[in-house]
């Protein structure tokens, strides 16, 4: 592999980016605690898991090429992330005191790290990503299945160690954002943020 800690230096400061897996690990650890957070980001990352086998598969390249795959893909996943943001929004019309007292019932069936492997493997951006960024940092004719095997799954722990903090941190304010004005607060921001990701995706042209 070329360049090596090049590749793990832009990799942390891409996965540092807010995008809908913050979101959802956002709402997930106010709602459920750090078990919930955790959860979601296993799913994410398990997502991810896809996404690089996809990569060694070539599946990916058949998916960018393909813009009637590319389209499935990308509606569904678009569609699936304006559930999520509106799902979110209109529980605030519909929050009242006995449900802030319990913010924890109206969540208690929906499943986390389904949730966060969705987002994931449903995001055709994400796929055509790996495509165009592992192998900038793969030695051509030297063992390319296990170069790119090792480069996803180098990006995945470090996503995992990243989120691992991030859930800890969002954990530890958990008394003060699941109050009633910050619980509304943080509904309202991730379920415009997830809605805005939603359409951004939708408007996505095939590269």
């Amino acid at each position: 592999m070329e360049h090596y800690a090049l590749f793990v230096l832009m990799s942390i400061l891409l996965i540092i980016l807010p995008g809908p897996d913050t979101g959802v690990v956002t709402q997930n650890t106010v709602f459920h605690g750090r078990s919930g957070g955790m959860k979601t980001v296993l799913g994410s990352t398990s997502g991810l898991l896809i996404h690089t086998l996809a990569v060694v598969c070539g599946i990916s390249a058949i998916l960018v090429k393909s813009a009637f795959l590319f389209s499935i893909i990308k509606y569904v996943g678009a569609v699936y992330l304006l559930y999520l943001g509106i799902t979110s929004l209109w529980s605030l019309r519909n929050q009242k005191t006995a449900a802030v007292e319990q913010p924890d019932a109206k969540h208690q069936n929906k499943s986390p790290f389904l949730q966060g492997f969705l987002t994931n493997v449903l995001n055709p951006k994400v796929a055509v990503f790996f495509l165009t960024f592992l192998p900038q940092f793969v030695t051509p004719g030297s063992y390319a299945f296990l170069q790119f095997l090792a480069l996803g799954l180098t990006y995945t722990l470090l996503t995992v160690a990243w989120f691992f903090l991030y859930v800890r941190f969002i954990d530890r304010l958990r008394a003060w954002m699941k109050k009633a004005s910050t619980q509304r607060a943080i509904q309202g921001i991730t379920g415009l943020a997830l809605v805005a990701f939603g359409v951004t995706l939708a408007l996505e042209k095939r590269p």
